[in-house]
């Protein structure tokens, strides 16, 4: 087929990639001039297959609640006369069950498993380099309550077979001894040896390269206009795809056998014309990364701070911390009031626990949109409303964590296979063959 790939950050250049291991021709369209510069441009740097607990819990609305009239808050939800906010968050506080709880991170692990197999075989495949540090992630608490409360999310997810470890304060700073200088914010922690951390806009960027080199053809700098339905022998089909380029202001229509929409947060205007409602909405996150002073004293294992809510990569020289999360639409500014009070956190927390460590005259602060759903669970699979049209979309935090496996299960199953992944795929997603296999006997 040739398949029309809308959208070139992590999830889309994954798709492209193997779509091409699959036979298929590829055009990957992007407003961009390149790769992964907006939603994956500057992340928190986390492959964290371990640590993927949904963020609807039972006591979520409680924290929401408290949190709402704090700036720095790590969940802002800022209320707003916009429906998609209100369908989101009803949404939301419905998956905040234990039920739903269980029921979502069984979903996440598994993706999370298959595509951290994914990465690691592409990685050897390929030997990107992208400051990749393979020593796990650790979570630190700061009090005994925060503590108990880690030690009991660690023992859910080891039901789910994730080697998560509780840890005493010691142990903690054995694993990472950095964490001395500011011990008296460490009570206890939780690690996870087999997760791990790196720049996924460098890999991206060089992953795309390559799918250059293997055939794909990239339209960089224009932007995705409409879809155009028309009726085909199997149902509803996408005739093509209107694109502007941003250079001359030309428009055009591409035409293909297939399409896959992923373009994160802004995946629901494009196919809300079709009918499809996308239950996607933008949570606004913010990173700084500082060069280091004194690399020698820097923590090289990745961190979660629970007291913050933030995480902390090193990335060769340089330290990346971002964090947070605010629902308050397609608004990418940093200059707001609010915006400036959370850049200026991170910064400020990083000091508090390293430092002198890293140069706070360039904290290259940046923010951008993660495209969360309800459950944490992306959309991956066929469109309800067109035949030929694909969705992969909606992993909010964790699309660094699960672009591999999701990009390699959509191209399987854009080619008639069933992956070899336990997973609710979007719509009508699996061949006959496979949806027979799922049947009980």
């Amino acid at each position: 087929m040739k398949v029309i790939v809308l959208g070139a950050g992590i999830i889309g250049i994954h798709t492209a990639w193997y779509l091409l291991d699959q036979g298929h021709d590829v055009v990957v369209v992007d407003r961009q001039p390149d790769a992964a510069l907006e939603t994956s441009f500057a992340n928190g740097a986390q492959i964290s297959v371990c640590f993927c607990e949904p963020w609807a819990n039972a006591g979520a609305p409680f924290k929401v609640a408290k949190w709402l009239l704090k700036d720095d808050a790590p969940l802002l939800f800022r209320p707003r006369l916009d429906p998609a906010q209100w369908r989101w968050g009803l949404s939301f506080l419905g998956q905040c069950t234990t039920a739903a709880f269980e029921r979502n991170v069984e979903q996440l692990v598994r993706l999370g498993r298959y595509s951290h197999e994914s990465l690691q075989s592409l990685v050897a495949d390929t030997g990107i380099e992208y400051n990749r540090l393979q020593k796990g992630i650790l979570h630190f608490f700061g009090s005994e309550a925060d503590f108990e409360a880690g030690a009991q999310g660690a023992e859910i997810m080891r039901r789910h077979g994730v080697d998560r470890r509780v840890l005493s304060r010691d142990e903690v700073l054995a694993i990472e001894p950095a964490l001395r200088s500011a011990q008296h914010a460490v009570f206890g922690g939780t690690y996870t040896p087999s997760d791990e951390s790196g720049d996924a806009r460098v890999f991206t960027q060089a992953l795309a390269k390559l799918a250059e080199k293997r055939g794909a053809q990239f339209l960089w700098n224009h932007d995705i206009v409409t879809l155009q339905p028309q009726g085909g022998a199997q149902g509803n089909e996408i005739a093509g795809v209107q694109i502007r380029s941003r250079e001359t202001g030309q428009t055009q229509w591409l035409k293909g056998d297939a399409y896959v929409v992923a373009l994160a947060s802004y995946a629901p205007a494009l196919t809300k014309s079709l009918g499809e409602h996308l239950n996607i909405y933008p949570a606004k996150g913010y990173s700084a990364t500082l060069r280091l002073k004194k690399p020698e004293q820097a923590s090289t294992v990745s961190l979660l701070d629970d007291a913050r809510k933030i995480a902390i990569s090193r990335l060769g020289d340089f330290v990346r911390i971002a964090g947070t999360a605010e629902l308050v639409g397609l608004d990418t500014s940093l200059d707001s009031p609010t915006s400036k009070v959370r850049c200026e956190s991170l910064v400020r927390r990083y000091e508090e626990l390293f430092p002198g460590v890293a140069d706070l005259s360039e904290p290259n602060f940046w923010t951008g949109l993660r495209p969360s759903t309800p459950t944490n669970v992306p959309y991956i699979g066929r469109s309800q409303k067109a035949s030929n049209l694909w969705i992969n979309a909606g992993h909010g935090t964790l699309g660094w964590t699960h672009g591999a496996g999701s990009g390699r299960a959509l191209a399987e199953l854009m080619s008639g296979k069933r992956p070899e992944l336990e997973f609710g795929f979007y719509g009508d997603a699996l061949p006959a063959h496979a949806v027979r296999s799922l049947q009980p006997a």
